[in-house]
């Protein structure tokens, strides 16, 4: 395969002229999948009752993930220069089994990875990140095929897509602020809680957890809707190239050379 240097800042240029000619909101669909997480994490956090509480967990990611699912779907009709309705959020259903032993299967592999040291576990998670847009793409394909086919295409690219997630980490930071800071004061009060058997107060600045978690999702969802649909669209022009590239996936083009990549660790695991 040829490997090509992506220029970054003109991917997100361009991500950005597609979302603002979007015939549906990038904002409103934003908007919509990100209130949904919220209520979802919300109503999970409510549920506290042993069995229950781990079924309600479940649903959730399973949930999550056929939402992450649709909105991708949305921010690939969008580069398509097609039009895509709100229901998009949940066409992930039709191929929620796959969707889901995928999940499954590429998070068992990035742990396996991780238990030979942090670094090939990053190497990992990249190998198999484009394993989930080879299924939004093409559903018809088994769950083991859309991974074969992540590592064939992440050749040469896994630096690349490193680099891209380090370039949006001021927004992540931003959005998670408020979060950690009330992960942090909780962790003060559990550490004077086991060391000194000091109880919790129940609330902070003023406010019980529940509220500040309703708060601070909120915030997530206000900073997501200036960067997050840009950075799915700049990850899916990633994911053109690499198919481009590597002559791996839905309309690529056949490959034209090879190419070592420093960022590949031998292939044991999956």
């Amino acid at each position: 395969m040829m490997v090509e240097q992506i220029d970054r800042p003109k991917c997100k240029w361009e991500a950005a002229e597609l979302l603002r000619e979007a015939q549906v909101s990038p904002k409103a669909m934003t908007a919509l999948y990100m209130g949904l997480l919220i209520l979802l994490n919300l109503f999970s956090s409510l549920v506290d009752t042993g069995f229950f509480s781990v079924f309600i967990s479940i649903l959730v990611s399973l949930m999550s993930a056929v939402l992450a699912a649709g909105f991708t779907l949305y921010c690939m009709a969008v580069r398509r220069g097609e039009r895509a309705e709100y229901l998009t959020l949940f066409d992930g259903f039709s191929f929620v089994g796959k969707l889901i032993l995928l999940d499954i299967l590429i998070s068992v592999f990035i742990f396996l990875w991780a238990l030979l040291f942090v670094i090939p576990g990053i190497i990992a998670a990249y190998r198999y990140s484009f394993a989930l847009y080879n299924l939004y793409e093409d559903p018809s394909i088994g769950v083991l095929e859309a991974l074969e086919m992540s590592k064939r295409q992440t050749l040469g690219y896994k630096f690349q897509l490193f680099t891209l997630d380090l370039s949006y980490v001021g927004w992540n930071l931003l959005a998670a602020a408020p979060a950690l800071l009330l992960s942090f004061k909780i962790s003060q009060d559990l550490t004077m809680l086991m060391l000194y058997g000091v109880p919790a107060s129940g609330t902070y600045f003023g406010l019980p957890v529940f509220a500040l978690s309703a708060i601070c999702g909120l915030w997530q969802l206000l900073v997501s809707l200036f960067y997050y649909p840009n950075y799915i669209c700049v990850q899916l022009a990633y994911f053109d190239t690499a198919k481009r590239t590597s002559g791996v996936g839905r309309d690529a083009a056949p490959a034209q050379s090879s190419s070592w990549d420093g960022w590949n660790a031998p292939d044991g695991l999956g």
